[in-house]
């Protein structure tokens, strides 16, 4: 209502994530008001898009394997998926949380691939590469996977330099995204209303009385499995406190 004051206002409207439920960056609007500093937003938890260096990729969505993604010094070990536009899966959203436009992605596939590679060179030694990987990787996984690595002859006749060239890009299958696929399939927004600027007790302002940020207007962003509800509600409950104290002592 144009005109209507309020003591105390909690800004709770989290941020521009998931825009099809109503998700707006309103929160940083009434930050900046006041001065507020806000760190910049962007999409977090959410898939990669590849390009088309990838298409092998991007042409075998639905094939989910365990991997071990990494970005930077960063890595988590849980699933990974290919969709039709590049990247996603658990592994995939966790890492997106500490990616920036430029940085390369890999995966660990095959985490003992130098030994097993090796192995089926000596055991099978008429076999190409897809059917060794076969064995240990879904099948159109496999299929592009030893497209990329190139490795064409069978096994018995590679090099040792070849058979630790195919086992690092097993152990660091790397690709470099073109974007994500932004705030309409981000489960989180990572950036908002700076920390700096909020008391850590009670989520209020520190230079303006009477207004707090909570949950994920806040530049707070957690894992995948709970943390961002958890600091949601959290948050939530020390500015409730505080707000509630304020009323009771005037």
């Amino acid at each position: 209502m144009a005109g209507a004051a309020a003591r105390q206002l909690v800004i709770a409207t989290g941020g521009p994530s998931i825009p099809k439920m109503g998700a707006t960056g309103v929160a940083y609007d009434i930050a900046r008001r006041f001065g507020l500093e806000v760190v910049t937003p962007r999409p977090a938890l959410v898939p990669f898009t590849l390009g088309e260096d990838d298409a092998l990729f991007k042409a075998i969505p639905g094939v989910a394997f365990p991997a071990v993604a990494r970005v930077r010094d960063v890595a988590f070990p849980e699933a990974a998926l290919f969709t039709h536009r590049g990247l996603s899966g658990p592994a995939i959203l966790q890492v997106s949380s500490y990616w920036s436009p430029g940085d390369p992605v890999s995966l660990c596939v095959l985490p003992d691939a130098r030994a097993v590679l090796r192995a089926a060179r000596q055991e099978m030694p008429r076999a190409h590469l897809k059917a060794v990987l076969s064995r240990h990787l879904p099948l159109r996984l496999a299929e592009a996977i030893s497209t990329r690595i190139g490795l064409g002859r069978e096994l018995g006749n590679c090099s040792d330099v070849e058979l630790s060239d195919a086992a690092e890009q097993l152990t660091a299958l790397t690709f470099r995204p073109t974007g994500t696929e932004g705030y309409a399939k981000a489960e989180v927004t990572a950036g908002g209303i700076s920390t700096a600027a909020l008391s850590s007790k009670t989520m209020e302002a520190r230079n303006v009385r009477g207004l707090y940020a909570i949950g994920e207007a806040v530049d707070v962003t957690g894992w995948l499995g709970g943390y961002n509800f958890q600091w949601a509600w959290a948050s939530g409950v020390a500015a409730g406190r505080a707000v509630a104290e304020h009323a009771r002592s005037t």
